[in-house]
C-alpha cells in the first residue's frame, strides 16, 4: 500500500516526463513488456504493438516466443526495441537470435531468468492450452522449435521442458557477454543479493519482475521488492518495475521507490485484443495522461523531482506513527 504525500504551489505548467534508457531518449518511463504470442490476442500481434510503442516514442520489447520474428517486427518501422531471451539448451540456437536480434536494430536483451522450469500454471493445464495450427513460433522457424504439440498437460508447459536449460547460471550471463556487444537487463530480480550478483555478472540493468506473479506462489509483488533492490544496486545499474502497472499512479510510485522507468504486460495484451494498434495506442496514452496528472497534482515537473518523500508506505507506518502518551 502506497499513499501520497503531495506538494501544493508549485507551478506545473509544464510537465517533462522524457527520461533516457541505456542511452536512448524516451518520451515517457512507461514501456512495453515482452508478451508471449500476440497473434493469439489479435491477428496484428507485435506488428500493431510495435507500431504503437514507436508512435508513443517509447520502448517494446519483443518476447522470443512472439508469433512475429525480429525480422517482421523491425520491418515495421523506425523504433527502438529490445529484445528478450530465454537460454535454451543448444546454445547455438541462442547465439543465433542474439545475432538476428542485433542484425535487426534491436538495442538490448532482456534475460529472463526467473524461468528454469516453468510454473504450474493451471488453467493451461484445464485448457491444454497450445498455439492455435496457424501460427508459430516465428523466431524459430527452422530451427524445429516453432512448433508446440498438445499433450496430457500444456502443450507450453511440454515446450519449455524440452527447451530451456534447467542449468541457467549467473555463469550464462557473462557468457551471453562473450556473443553480443549489446547490453543485458536481468528480467527475473526480486531480492538484494540477486540484485548485487546481477552487477557482479555485468548486468547493465536490472528488471524487478515475479513473471506475472504465474511462475512461483506466494513471492512478492514487484512494488513490494523493488526498493530493496533499488538499494543493493546503489545507483549502479538502472533499476526497472515489471507487473502490476495499471493506472499512472503505479507509475508514480515505482518512481518514487527507485525504479528508472516500468513495463507493462497485460495492459498491452488486452488493448491489443480489444482494438488492435488504436488499442494500443490508447493504452499508451491514458498511462501517459494519468502519470501526467500524478506528477502536477504531486509538485514534480520533471522526474528527477520524483522523490521517496512524495510517498508513504505500509512499513513507513512505524516510523511515522506518533509515541504513545504515558
Amino acid at each position: 500500500m502506497c499513499r501520497f504525500r503531495p506538494r501544493i504551489l508549485i507551478d506545473v505548467s509544464r510537465i517533462d516526463m522524457t527520461t533516457t534508457v541505456l542511452g536512448f531518449k524516451i518520451s515517457m518511463p512507461i514501456m512495453v513488456a515482452p508478451t508471449a504470442m500476440q497473434k493469439m490476442a489479435h491477428p496484428e500481434g507485435e506488428y500493431a504493438t510495435a507500431r504503437a510503442a514507436s508512435a508513443a516514442g517509447t520502448i517494446m520489447t519483443l518476447s522470443s516466443w512472439a508469433t512475429s520474428s525480429v525480422e517482421e517486427v523491425a520491418s515495421t518501422g523506425p523504433g527502438i526495441r529490445f529484445f528478450q531471451l530465454y537460454v535454451y539448451k543448444d546454445r547455438n540456437v541462442v547465439a543465433q537470435l542474439v545475432r538476428r536480434a542485433e542484425r535487426a536494430g534491436f538495442k538490448a536483451i532482456a534475460l529472463t531468468v526467473d524461468t528454469p522450469r516453468l510454473g504450474r500454471r493451471e488453467a493451461d493445464i484445464k485448457n491444454r492450452f497450445t498455439l492455435p495450427p496457424f501460427l508459430t513460433l516465428k523466431n524459430f522457424e527452422g530451427l524445429n522449435l516453432g512448433k508446440m504439440d498438445k499433450s496430457d498437460e500444456s502443450g507450453l508447459a511440454s515446450y519449455v521442458a524440452g527447451q530451456i536449460d534447467r542449468t541457467l547460471s549467473w555463469k550464462d550471463v557473462k557468457w551471453l557477454q562473450t556473443i553480443t556487444s549489446l547490453p543485458i537487463l536481468v528480467k527475473g530480480v526480486l531480492t538484494a543479493e540477486d540484485a548485487r550478483l546481477s552487477i557482479q555478472a555485468g548486468a547493465a540493468g536490472i528488471i524487478v519482475s515475479n513473471h506475472g506473479a504465474r511462475q512461483l506462489d506466494y513471492v512478492p509483488a514487484t512494488i513490494m521488492a523493488l526498493e530493496e533492490v533499488v538499494k543493493a544496486a546503489q545507483g549502479r545499474v538502472p533499476v526497472f518495475l515489471d507487473g502490476g502497472v495499471r493506472r499512472g499512479t503505479d507509475v508514480f510510485k515505482a518512481l518514487a521507490l527507485g525504479a528508472s522507468g516500468i513495463f507493462i504486460g497485460r495492459p498491452v495484451v488486452f488493448s491489443l485484443a480489444a482494438e488492435g494498434e488504436a488499442g494500443v495506442r490508447k493504452v499508451l496514452q491514458m498511462l501517459r495522461e494519468e502519470f501526467e496528472l500524478t506528477m502536477a497534482l504531486s509538485g514534480c515537473r520533471s522526474l528527477k523531482e520524483i522523490t521517496r518523500d512524495h510517498i508513504v508506505t505500509e512499513w513507513d507506518v512505524p516510523r511515522i506513527r506518533p509515541a504513545p502518551r504515558l
